[in-house]
């Protein structure tokens, strides 16, 4: 029989019948919930049927398999993964609509886990719709009534909705499409161990996707998207100058472990320094050495490679816009367009700089004037993006401009009309319209410290 021979690849001679029939159980369960797989006439499957072998070929298909039917070793390792409870390929009912018909849409948290503190709860949910918001210009208010747009809740087995949990494990979360009712509810199994960091499931990254379903998007088959079905393992995130390694194929934010190297262990040190700062649209980054962090976590899945933002965009009849940002190394600039590195590198001379200028400490790009001020030692330069031409009478003494800031600068960063300014350690909060400086704090109080 098939599954004589399926013991046989799998666990040997010695494997035991009862064995072999719960693996049958667990591929067939799988199979049912998450590619439509139906029941034959008195309740039966047969795992010899064209139809079971069809459905496991659909999988194979999905998740980039070898399509052959076989239940072999990459097959079952990859229905053993911990994943996401929605369907990967039918319509079935927990996707109900497209899309919601409003751009303000509230959220509430019902029944908690006990595995955190409820302000980590909260925090880390409202972090995982910031994603979302940044990415489709839709608006999420916290409301206090069961009666919000998403019901957000940790519960456990049978839970009334008819897609129950199943313990440790397997099935992690589901979430309900747009609609009314149940529509847009977010639920978690409570029986998983969630976290906020590396250990367990990180309640961040699996409430990002879900929200994803609950926003009307479906699994994608990109390991690289938000919306992969499988939760990963974890694996190191290093980046190079002139290359943005967190936006290109090599990241997956669909994962469990280390979203930023090593370093960041170091992260509230009272001496620590960056060598620049800069915006990618709603998203800061932070570059020490030959790694990049993020200001914040919610902000990461807006410019992951994967699909997901511009398909929800494209879903609410928004156009798609990529940002540009620029990456200086020495004299070379690189130009990073969405996603992607466009072009070879070019000499900032490109800018209008004088041949004698072979590297600058810092830029900041005003949006209120569109120019970008570059310094340099005690002097800088002011570039007009309109005209594409450096301003005449540059360069400038810093310190005529910007009182207050009379030394060498490491990065700037313009943010609600403030220029703040990381000298060493210390960030100088500049008022750029009165000309003065406000405050000074800490370069790590950026990170949380």
């Amino acid at each position: 029989s098939l599954c004589f021979y399926l013991l046989l690849f799998l666990c040997g001679w010695g494997a035991e019948v009862s064995h072999c029939t719960a693996l049958g159980v667990r591929v067939a369960e799988y199979l049912q919930q998450y590619y439509n797989l139906q029941e034959e006439p008195m309740g039966r499957i047969k795992r010899s049927s064209p139809i079971f072998t069809s459905k496991v070929k659909d999988m194979q298909i999905f998740f980039g398999l070898n399509a052959t039917g076989a239940l072999d070793s990459d097959t079952l390792e990859v229905m053993s993964t911990p994943r996401c409870g929605v369907p990967d390929v039918e319509e079935l009912s927990l996707i109900q609509g497209t899309r919601w018909n409003k751009n303000v849409i509230t959220y509430s948290i019902g029944r908690y886990t006990r595995d955190l503190p409820r302000y980590t709860v909260d925090s880390l949910v409202d972090s995982a719709f910031s994603v979302w918001a940044r990415a489709s210009g839709l608006t999420f208010v916290r409301s206090h009534t069961r009666s919000a747009d998403i019901m957000v809740e940790f519960l456990t087995n049978q839970h009334g909705d008819l897609y129950p949990f199943d313990g440790p494990r397997g099935t992690l979360a589901h979430a309900f499409g747009p609609g009314l009712g149940v529509g847009g509810d977010t639920h978690f199994d409570d029986d998983e161990h969630w976290t906020a960091g590396e250990t367990g499931f990180n309640l961040f990254i699996v409430a990002a996707h879900e929200f994803g379903h609950a926003l009307g998007l479906k699994h994608s088959t990109n390991p690289e998207s938000l919306m992969y079905p499988t939760y990963k393992s974890s694996r190191p995130v290093r980046g190079r100058p002139g290359y943005f390694s967190r936006y290109g194929s090599q990241y997956n934010p669909w994962v469990s472990g280390s979203l930023v190297p090593r370093l960041m262990q170091n992260k509230c040190d009272a001496d620590l320094t960056f060598d620049a700062v800069s915006t990618l649209g709603d998203a800061t980054f932070f570059f020490k050495e030959r790694y990049e962090y993020l200001l914040s976590l919610s902000f990461l899945f807006f410019y992951d490679s994967s699909p997901s933002s511009c398909e929800l965009r494209e879903k609410l009849n928004q156009k798609c816009l990529e940002s540009t940002a620029y990456l200086i190394h020495e004299s070379m600039f690189w130009t990073v367009r969405g996603s992607l590195v466009k072009g070879k590198p070019r000499a900032l001379s490109h800018f209008g700089f004088p041949a004698w200028v072979q590297d600058v400490d810092a830029a900041v790009h005003i949006v209120k004037t569109g120019r970008t001020l570059f310094f340099m030692h005690d002097i800088y330069w002011s570039y007009n993006e309109n005209r594409r031409v450096m301003d005449f009478g540059y360069p400038k003494y810093i310190g005529e401009d910007f009182p207050g800031v009379n030394t060498t600068i490491n990065a700037a960063l313009y943010k609600d009309g403030f220029i703040h300014f990381f000298v060493g350690p210390q960030v100088y909060k500049f008022d750029y319209t009165q000309k003065y400086v406000v405050g000074v704090e800490k370069a790590n109080s950026w990170l949380g410290c």
